[in-house]
């Protein structure tokens, strides 16, 4: 509990520590009860086992967060060219909407989150 990061580089060693303390069964039964709390696993009912649903989902967010990194990145890039042009073509609150980065907005939930909990 001291440890102040987890490096991903040392995820082999992770997993050792887990197998080795026998611990890894107590993780699985906790997250577990988390997923079954949130409504993500249900009581013998049936799972899905392939992911098409998990990869469209993901493909939707792709595009999604591409579209918007380029209405960001594409006045960013006029901006040194031609910064006086842009401020006169560009309504202001594009400005404000797209100085940052699009990956730091909360991206609605897909197809693939159950109850619409994210």
């Amino acid at each position: 509990m001291t440890d102040p990061g987890f490096d991903f580089t040392v995820l082999c060693e992770f997993r050792k520590r887990l197998i080795t303390g026998g611990v890894e069964q107590q993780l699985l039964q906790l997250m577990l009860q988390q997923f079954k709390e949130r409504g993500w696993l249900k009581e013998r009912g049936k799972q899905r086992t392939d992911s098409t649903h998990v990869l469209a989902a993901i493909r939707t967010l792709n595009r999604l967060e591409g579209n918007g990194e380029t209405l960001r990145a594409a006045p960013n890039a006029i901006a040194t060219v031609a910064p006086d042009w842009l401020r006169s073509w560009v309504p202001k609150d594009w400005f404000e909407r797209y100085s940052r980065a699009f990956d730091e907005y909360h991206l609605p939930c897909m197809n693939y989150c159950p109850n619409q909990i994210c």
